[in-house]
């Protein structure tokens, strides 16, 4: 379900960056070719991205097909940013198609995204749920999976968690609650993108000498992709990617 991107490296505009490429993410919304579960993503989209000497992203979603805003083209042609994070959705059903459904999430300077699902949501997510304070989780973002993941991640990061350690955990629990959960997990605060794979696709590309894509499928055929394996942790800079096992089995105060 669904499909994301981020991107660091120096300044593009969204234009060059999610329509340009052949099969870039705004394709993907309704001809995703690596897709294993929902076959368009037509239920919203949402775009964030950093400005020069700001460290809170600005973001721009809907809750309709990326290629039936009006808006989009217009304004992916003249904004430009060093680091993006945007998604297209394939809403479950149950979870509403409401905007705010629609990555990518965000909180300070951080943006998140999620492609998968939690089957029973939401009575499965219960143990997760229960290591939240009841008044986060009368402030979710929206009814779903995706939103109490996020909450999730975040506490661990206001507790002073790294952001890697905060999505492998947050993946940890969510498995014992659910096992057969799909959570590829995607965040960036502007500086550092870090992913998880469990359950769907992941590939990363150097996009200049200094810059990298991570993607939920390559966005051309050119050279270049690598594919990330299941039960991963993925940490990019404009430097370097790093590719580890996926602590499944983290223990989350």
């Amino acid at each position: 379900m669904c499909r994301h991107l981020a991107y660091l490296g120096p300044a593009v505009t969204l234009h060059e960056l999610l329509v340009e490429p052949e099969h870039g993410l705004y394709r993907q919304s309704w001809e995703p070719r690596r897709q294993r579960h929902g076959t368009v993503n037509a239920d919203g989209f949402g775009v964030g991205w950093y400005a020069p000497g700001d460290l809170v992203p600005a973001r721009y979603r809907r809750d309709r097909p990326i290629w039936g805003d009006p808006n989009l083209l217009d304004l992916a042609r003249v904004i430009r940013s060093g680091a993006v994070l945007a998604a297209v959705r394939s809403g479950t059903e149950g979870m509403g198609f409401a905007e705010a459904a629609a990555a990518p999430f965000a909180s300070g300077r951080w943006l998140f995204s999620h492609n998968g699902a939690v089957p029973g949501w939401p009575g499965s997510l219960h143990g997760l749920a229960a290591a939240l304070p009841p008044e986060t989780l009368t402030r979710l973002e929206a009814p779903t999976d995706s939103a109490l993941l996020w909450a999730h991640a975040r506490h661990r990061l206001a507790a002073g968690v790294p952001l890697p350690v905060a999505l492998s955990e947050t993946v940890a629990k969510a498995l014992a609650d659910a096992p057969g959960a799909r959570l590829n997990l995607l965040a960036t605060d502007g500086t550092t993108i870090v992913a998880t794979v469990r359950g769907d696709t992941l590939s990363w590309r150097r996009a200049t000498p200094a810059g990298v894509v991570v993607a939920s499928e390559p966005t051309d055929d050119g050279p270049g992709w690598h594919d990330v394996p299941d039960d991963s942790l993925l940490v990019a800079t404009a430097d370097g990617v790093t590719v580890t096992s996926l602590a499944l089995t983290a223990e989350v105060s």
